[in-house]
């Protein structure tokens, strides 16, 4: 990264600590907006038409119109003034700024971009460790499948897991799985079954989860894309959840009992090394410790 964070604001790249966001913005006043992150790794966009194609689908979904802009060009161009190699793009839509609160609005609504940069590295101590995570009712609206950014359900998750002692939380109705409170949450059985949530209204359709499914079933591995309880999450042989921000990240611990070994497992280390290899990276030179 420069010593200068740029950032994106409705048509122009400004200093970050300069950018100014209206106080009457339907997305700071009713939370009418959507967001969406695609990862950078060794200087390439990964996935970035599916991220897109959701970010598109979410905009349809809350009434908002797709920003007339070229979002290829944005992106390369904000990765380039951050001197952006690793990490992750933000990309921020609201509804805009239309005059005094009002819920209703105007028919036709203006959106505001805003876009910043992460730099971050995406395969790293969790993905070669793995992490805890403890189970938490989801309370979340029902269009859990657009990516808004009603996030407050999965920051006071965050918030219980790490006073429990674990990094992230798993989501359930009534014991049944939904996600995990950023990522989509996967489990192995002992027969080797690959086992992650379908897609539907109760869980986002990650990017990072169906490019995980595809490189499964193309290298012969069983998938079933199916519910699946907390109880067979905690007599699983292994867990892991898949994301943009932290890739294919081993679940160690259900709330404070180890899942399998209670270490990382051999299949999630071929998930990772398919994965790897999938974005460009040098599996034995990045993680050596996924061979």
């Amino acid at each position: 990264m420069t010593d200068k964070q740029w950032v994106y604001l409705n048509g122009d790249f400004v200093a970050a600590n300069e950018a100014a966001i209206s106080p009457f913005d339907r997305g700071f006043l009713f939370a009418h907006a959507a967001y969406e992150v695609t990862a950078v790794y060794a200087g390439k966009l990964i996935d970035f038409d599916a991220h897109m194609a959701r970010l598109a689908r979410t905009l349809e979904g809350i009434e908002i119109a797709f920003p007339a802009t070229d979002m290829a060009a944005l992106h390369n161009e904000i990765m380039a003034r951050n001197n952006l190699s690793e990490g992750l793009i933000y990309i921020q839509v609201s509804a805009g700024d239309h005059g005094p609160r009002d819920f209703y609005g105007p028919e036709v609504l203006t959106p505001s971009l805003f876009m910043f940069t992460t730099a971050k590295q995406l395969i790293g101590e969790v993905a070669r460790d793995g992490f805890g995570v403890i189970s938490q009712e989801d309370t979340r609206w029902t269009r859990r499948d657009i990516k808004t950014t009603q996030l407050l359900s999965q920051t006071l998750a965050y918030r219980a897991a790490r006073r429990a002692g674990a990094a992230a939380a798993i989501l359930h109705e009534d014991g049944v799985v939904t996600e995990a409170a950023s990522a989509n949450a996967w489990i192995v059985t002992g027969g080797g079954t690959f086992v992650t949530r379908e897609r539907s209204h109760a869980l986002l359709p990650g990017i990072t989860r169906q490019s995980t499914v595809d490189l499964l079933r193309n290298a012969g591995h069983v998938v079933e894309e199916r519910a699946f309880t907390l109880t067979e999450m905690a007599e699983a042989a292994e867990a892991f959840t898949t994301s943009t921000g932290v890739v294919i990240a081993p679940v160690l611990t259900l709330d404070g009992k180890p899942i399998g070994t209670g270490k990382p497992g051999p299949l999630t280390r071929t998930v990772q090394r398919l994965y790897y290899a999938y974005i460009g990276a040098d599996v034995a030179a990045i993680a050596p410790w996924a061979l």
